[in-house]
C-alpha cells in the first residue's frame, strides 16, 4: 500500500509536537518524558518531564505515566532518534504519544527552562531558531 506526500505528512504532524506548543501547553495537559539515559538527564532536562529511558518504558510506563495522558517524548536533538523509537514503544502500549522535535537540543536554543542538580537555569534564546525573545 502507498500513500501520498498530502497523507504521510498529515500522519506525521498527528505524530510531533514542537518545543514551543509544548512550552506554552496547558499546566497538567501532558506528560513530558525525557528519553534519554541517566547522565543526560542529570545534566539538565525539562522542568516537570518524567524520565524513563527508552528500554525502560515498557517495565515503567505504567507506573510513572497515568493513563490515558497525552505523552511527549523528547531526546537529545534532530540528531538523535531515541525519541522516535521511544514513541514507538508507548504507542505499542497504547498511550497517545507525541514526539518533540527539535529535542532538548532546541528547547534550549529557545531559551527555554532547564532544571539541573543546582536549580533551574535558562539560557538567552538564540535569534536563529527563535521569534521569542523572552
Amino acid at each position: 500500500m502507498s500513500i501520498t506526500a498530502s497523507e504521510y505528512f498529515r500522519a506525521k504532524l498527528m505524530c510531533e509536537i514542537d518545543v514551543m506548543e509544548v512550552a506554552e501547553s496547558e499546566p497538567g495537559s501532558l506528560v513530558v518524558v525525557d528519553t534519554r539515559r541517566r547522565s543526560s538527564w542529570d545534566h539538565g532536562h525539562i522542568p516537570g518531564s518524567v524520565h524513563i529511558p527508552t528500554a525502560q518504558i515498557p517495565a515503567l510506563a505504567a507506573e510513572l505515566v497515568p493513563a490515558g495522558r497525552l505523552v511527549v517524548v523528547y531526546s537529545w536533538g534532530p540528531g538523535c532518534n531515541g525519541s522516535t523509537f521511544a514513541a514507538l514503544a508507548f504507542a505499542e502500549l497504547g498511550y497517545a504519544v507525541k514526539e518533540m522535535i527539535g529535542g532538548i537540543e532546541y528547547w534550549i536554543r529557545n531559551g527555554l527552562p532547564v532544571e539541573t542538580a543546582e536549580g533551574v537555569v535558562q539560557s538567552k534564546p538564540d535569534a536563529l531558531v527563535t521569534a521569542h525573545t523572552a
